[in-house]
Parts: C-alpha cells; sequence; structure tokens
C-alpha cells in the first residue's frame, strides 16, 4: 500500500492510493488521508491503483469524506478501480461522495 500527494498552489492536493485499503492498513492510511486536509482546500483522491477494499477501508473514505466536510473543504474522488466499484456498489454509494463513478464493465451488474 502506497499513498502519493502532489499539490500546487493553483490546484487541489491529488493522493494516489495504490495496493490495499483494508483493515491491516486503514490505521496507516487514516493519517495520511486527514493530514493534508490541514494544508489543502481542495483534496481529490484517485483510487484506480486499489487492488482490494474491505468494509474499514470503505469507512475510511466516508471518514475522511465527512471530516473534510466539518473542515469546510472539498474532497472529490475519482478514478474508481474494479474493487473500489464492487464495494461501492454493494453498499450502494456510489453517489454518497458526490463524484462520478464510471461504470464501464459488465463486471459488476446489479439488479434494481
Amino acid at each position: 500500500m502506497s499513498v502519493t500527494m502532489t499539490q500546487t498552489t493553483a490546484q487541489p492536493c491529488h493522493l494516489v492510493i495504490e495496493g490495499e485499503m483494508t483493515i491491516y492498513n486503514v490505521l496507516e492510511l487514516k493519517d495520511k488521508l486527514l493530514a493534508p486536509l490541514d494544508q489543502c482546500a481542495q483534496m481529490e483522491i484517485d483510487l484506480a491503483g486499489v487492488s482490494e477494499i474491505d468494509s474499514a477501508g470503505l469507512q475510511l473514505l466516508v471518514m475522511t469524506k465527512n471530516e473534510a466536510l466539518a473542515r469546510g473543504k472539498n474532497l472529490s474522488i475519482f478514478g474508481h478501480s474494479p474493487a473500489v466499484l464492487e464495494v461501492f456498489g454493494l453498499c450502494n454509494l456510489e453517489s454518497f461522495f458526490g463524484d462520478t463513478v464510471m461504470i464501464g464493465s459488465a463486471e459488476y451488474p446489479r439488479e434494481s
């Protein structure tokens, strides 16, 4: 699991998460996701490299979004990997984060 952050003065902070977002590493991830909220008015999280996510990883994303809102910051999530799309779909959270979720694969069909 790795988290990299880039920031330019005119653009939002950009975090890229690669690897697993599971109960085994959410404590480490928590600090890496919350710390930039102190420095950034806007933050983007790229989840394209997330290979596995469980309920603990999902809770971390929800907590980060809520913390950003509480601090008056903007947080967007993009690049949803198949693992992230599956968990968002199972929990019906595609719209919770307020971001566009690209569902381009029939790999995870949803029934209405």
